[in-house]
């Protein structure tokens, strides 16, 4: 019999918990959501409330065009620096959101388990950032950029590390890392050509590769590895 009753299979939880930071991202996220679809059916906010989500859009979303403004005319105001992080908690709509925060609860469970809640937190914020000056950079409109799939990719970019690490030490192909990664890809292009589609796409794989780069730091002794691996004849 266990010898600490809090090992007995009666007093376990059925479901393993959600690291601390990945259920406050989802609450940001469906929290902000949440008001905007309250405010849309007149439940709070008065009439004004209508506009919340649109003022949102407005106001943190990222465009090709503003990266452009900013680097040719080397300005770079805190107001607008911020629609980096932001314009990952602002979603066009409610199905939108709902799918990142899927995603997120999925990949952030997986990822935080190894990773821990700071480095996480780095990688979810680092990516949306990443994400987001890639996108700016190879676009020149001012279609804007909007949700946090950016930095969702970057966890999947986190969870494709942790991947390829495993199968290397296994001795199996780790090219097979790749595949969740190149299937999101896939359907993307699939869904693309049949029903159309912007430019968003840059981001995502802007943020999958910020993920990636930033968990060969972020894993527990990734620094070392990579400074025993730089210092190598």
């Amino acid at each position: 019999m266990p010898s600490d009753p809090r090992e007995s299979p009666i007093n376990q939880s059925p479901v393993n918990p959600l690291p601390p930071v990945v259920v406050a991202l989802f609450l940001m996220i469906a929290g902000i959501e949440a008001l905007f679809q309250l405010g849309t059916r007149g439940l709070m906010g008065g009439p004004q409330a209508v506009g919340w989500r649109l003022g949102a859009m407005q106001d943190y979303a990222v465009s090709g065009r503003l990266l452009h403004w900013m680097v040719e005319t080397g300005q770079y105001p805190a107001e607008q620096l911020v629609r980096f992080v932001a314009y990952a908690f602002v979603h066009a709509n409610f199905t939108h959101a709902m799918f990142a925060c899927v995603m997120l609860l999925a990949l952030g469970k997986m990822v935080g388990e190894v990773m821990g809640n700071l480095a996480t937190l780095v990688l979810f914020l680092g990516s949306a950032i990443g994400g987001a000056l890639i996108y700016g950079w190879f676009t020149s409109s001012g279609v804007p950029l909007i949700g946090a799939l950016p930095a969702v990719y970057g966890l999947i970019g986190g969870f494709t590390y942790l991947l390829w690490v495993q199968l290397g030490r296994m001795g199996a192909q780790q090219i097979r890392a790749f595949s969740l990664i190149g299937i999101l890809l896939g359907l993307q292009l699939i869904f693309g050509l049949l029903f159309g589609g912007g430019q968003d796409w840059i981001a995502d794989i802007g943020g999958f590769v910020v993920g990636f780069g930033l968990s060969i730091l972020l894993v527990p002794g990734g620094w070392t590895r990579l400074r025993a691996y730089l210092r190598r004849d």
